[in-house]
């Protein structure tokens, strides 16, 4: 969710340039909306995003090269390099298929619109609000194809046709059962129970409907799983704000906080000559091992997308050592992830080699959100500085740390680095590669080599 008076920053994707100028004029009339740059194939819709880092990117499926899926692959490489940017698709194609496919990536951030109705009233404008926010929304006739069938005559009461409509959009079960004033166990009972009755009267027809909306509850059953197994790791800092703090929600806080940015050197070779089911796997272990590491630092995970994570020390609770928090996380997910290299070179599978960089200084941090949805969010310039930095980190298994990073941590030791420009500041950056808390001579000496 964005707060007022912000403006949602788009890049909007089609080879049709009459599409582009219509979609581009439905979000000027939106009033909250800027679309920054366009692209009409999947190499500049990728440069743009890089370029100019919006918010959202809004994109047709087909575009060139192949006219396949272009648009759609291009997104999920920006959600790569730009992780929480949201992603509005917009199709020709009405096929309940593919939008339960699309729900059912795991990836919040999300809308499938079909694009014959994106100029009624705001539908498009209240997508773009969504996914900015985290949230998913699937078009109305999308929605009803998927509940129609299914539907049929099987008698349902009022209660159990609000349900099935909130399952066919694809809504959490914390979600329903904010909106149904009950508790997610309960709520998930009702739906086995609801499946229950639509199949004893499901026609063959109907069996295919019950099908798409099984596996689209299924989806967001696996997609709040992984995200309640974040929670348990995660410090209950967040619900702890809220129950203690009701009025946090509406209110922004200004911290001074060290941000963490880090990401696997090569990921893009290691997914192309990769089997998928083993890259899987090694994401997971990667994924924990990271966890763990940050978490048991006391920071609070930001973003975690595919081998990209943002985690901050210091928020939403101020921590006054926060800088070394940061710098004793990023020391132990190097160690970690060594370890799981090693266990991984047995099975023949490429190391997971990361660029970490650490930046210290002011936010303003906003819990925003609602009953069925919060967001915890970070704005100031450290943040960007943050991904500049992780850009330095190199070779791999290197972190680089901002000038107040090291000043806020003097125990530590650190190679001051010359001065560099980074992209978004008009002056030169001065980083410091970071090598170890009280380094002997000899580890000074092999960093500086």
């Amino acid at each position: 969710m964005t707060s007022a008076g912000a403006r949602i920053t788009v890049l909007l994707a089609d080879d049709n340039l009459l599409v582009r100028e219509g979609v581009r004029a439905l979000l000027r009339v939106a009033g909250d909306v800027d679309v920054v740059a366009t692209a009409e194939d999947y190499d500049g819709l990728v440069a743009q995003a890089v370029e100019h880092r919006p918010q959202v990117v809004v994109t047709d499926i087909r575009m060139p090269p192949r006219f396949a899926d272009e648009g759609i692959e291009a997104a999920k490489e920006v959600r790569k390099r730009l992780p929480g940017t949201g992603i509005v698709v917009l199709s020709q194609y009405d096929d309940p298929e593919y939008a339960v496919a699309l729900l059912a990536q795991g990836a919040a951030g999300y809308a499938y619109l079909l694009k014959e109705r994106v100029a009624d009233g705001d539908r498009l404008a209240r997508a773009v609000r969504e996914v900015a926010a985290g949230g998913s929304m699937l078009d109305p006739e999308i929605v009803q194809a998927l509940v129609a069938p299914a539907r049929g005559g099987a008698g349902l009461s009022a209660d159990e046709e609000r349900l099935l409509t909130m399952v066919a959009e694809g809504r959490a079960v914390k979600a329903m059962a904010a909106n149904l004033r009950s508790t997610p166990e309960a709520v998930d009972h009702a739906v086995e129970e609801l499946f229950l009755h639509l199949a004893r009267d499901a026609s063959s027809g109907v069996r295919g409907a019950l099908e798409r909306l099984r596996r689209l509850h299924t989806a967001i059953l696996e997609r709040e799983e992984q995200g309640e197994t974040l929670t348990r790791l995660l410090p209950s800092g967040l619900a702890d704000k809220l129950r203690d703090d009701p009025g946090a929600v509406a209110r922004t806080d200004r911290l001074i906080v060290t941000v963490l940015m880090s990401d696997v050197r090569g990921y893009s070779g290691i997914a192309e000559r990769a089997d998928p089911s083993s890259l899987a796997r090694q994401l997971n272990a990667h994924r924990r091992a990271m966890n763990g590491a940050i978490l048991d630092q006391g920071g609070t995970v930001m973003q975690y997308v595919g081998d990209a994570v943002m985690a901050v020390f210091g928020a939403p609770f101020p921590q006054a050592d926060h800088a070394e928090r940061a710098l004793q996380a990023a020391h132990d997910m190097h160690r970690r992830q060594a370890a799981v290299d090693t266990q991984w070179a047995a099975e023949g599978l490429e190391p997971f080699g990361m660029g970490i960089g650490l930046s210290t200084g002011e936010v303003a941090a906003a819990l925003l959100g609602s009953d069925e949805r919060l967001e915890y969010t970070l704005v100031g310039d450290i943040v960007n500085l943050a991904q500049r930095l992780q850009d330095l980190a190199r070779p791999a298994g290197t972190t680089v740390a901002s000038a107040a990073t090291a000043a806020a941590a003097p125990a530590w030791t650190f190679q001051r680095l010359d001065p560099v420009r980074v992209k978004g500041r008009d002056a030169a950056v001065t980083a410091c590669r970071v090598l170890a808390p009280a380094a002997t001579p000899d580890e000074v000496e092999e960093y500086t080599r």
